[in-house]
């Protein structure tokens, strides 16, 4: 999704994006039934925040539910290597979260992709430019609860704690990207913005890892919560896959396929009892 015709083109597509949304009974069904039935031949692909775990008013005071990291380590064995995480935080955030697991991760939309779980994590663009970068800085300084967060090849402006200047939020980042011809793009999330260099997303991060042998021929799952993710699920659906979406302040529980983090787990928990080899599973270190 690049940024072409100003921030608005953006916006329009996340108010949209419901309307293209099939039936989610019908999705989730079909969806479960396969992959019940196929323990191994399927990906998954998942967001953290608002997917596995609960949103909080900053990215540090998230709370890593209990049982979680075990949960991913069985499935990740129990898929041979076949799942990911596609978020917008940085990997090494990831890590800390989860740690001591690991797994093939892309972050930050895709500028920053680790193939697999003890490879290198490798940046796939430079940082931004720096006008970019103190137009960010300035506006957590500025305006008290907006908080700036480095991304590398990123960077991101939480307003939890002050959704009342969404719009000269919006308005000083769209002045600043346009300035830049196309080359950046500004992605909306919940209570955040987001700056990553154009041509990046959670879709081609996607399609990149769904391309590597531990990947490869299964059917991928992509489980997210935001119109961040939006691109990600269209890939997977592109590849006779499925995209999953979790409720929230982007999907209404009316149109969302789970009704938050707590029902992923509880869905991901019964994928993880399918397979047929527990004593294969070793502890975490």
């Amino acid at each position: 999704m690049a940024f072409k015709t100003g921030t608005e083109h953006t916006l329009k597509q996340r108010s949209t994006a419901a309307d293209r949304i099939p039936d989610m009974t019908s999705r989730l069904a079909t969806c479960t039934d396969f992959v019940l039935s196929n323990p191994r031949r399927y990906a998954l692909f998942l967001d953290v925040d608002g997917t596995l775990i609960e949103l909080a008013d900053t990215p540090e005071a998230v709370i890593v539910p209990e049982g979680l990291i075990a949960l991913l380590q069985r499935l990740a064995l129990g898929l041979d290597g076949a799942m990911a995480i596609v978020t917008g935080r940085l990997i090494s955030d990831i890590d800390h979260l989860l740690s001591p697991l690991r797994l093939a991760a892309a972050g930050v939309h895709g500028a920053e992709m680790r193939l697999e779980p003890d490879m290198e994590i490798e940046r796939v663009t430079a940082s931004l430019p720096d006008e970019i970068v103190q137009t960010m800085r300035k506006l957590s300084l500025d305006i008290p609860g907006v908080i700036a967060e480095p991304k590398g090849g990123g960077l991101a402006l939480h307003y939890r704690l002050a959704p009342e200047a969404e719009s000269e939020i919006l308005a000083a980042l769209t002045a600043a990207i346009e300035r830049h011809a196309g080359a950046l793009e500004l992605v909306p999330g919940k209570k955040i913005f987001e700056v990553i260099p154009s041509g990046l997303s959670k879709g081609t991060a996607l399609a990149k890892l769904a391309s590597l042998p531990a990947f490869r021929n299964r059917i991928p799952i992509m489980i997210g919560d935001d119109v961040g993710d939006e691109a990600a699920f269209a890939v997977a659906e592109d590849l006779n896959g499925f995209g999953l979406r979790v409720a929230g302040e982007q999907y209404h529980p009316d149109i969302a396929d789970f009704s938050g983090p707590g029902a992923v787990m509880s869905w991901l928990d019964q994928l993880s009892h399918r397979f047929s080899a527990p004593g294969k599973l070793r502890s975490l270190p």
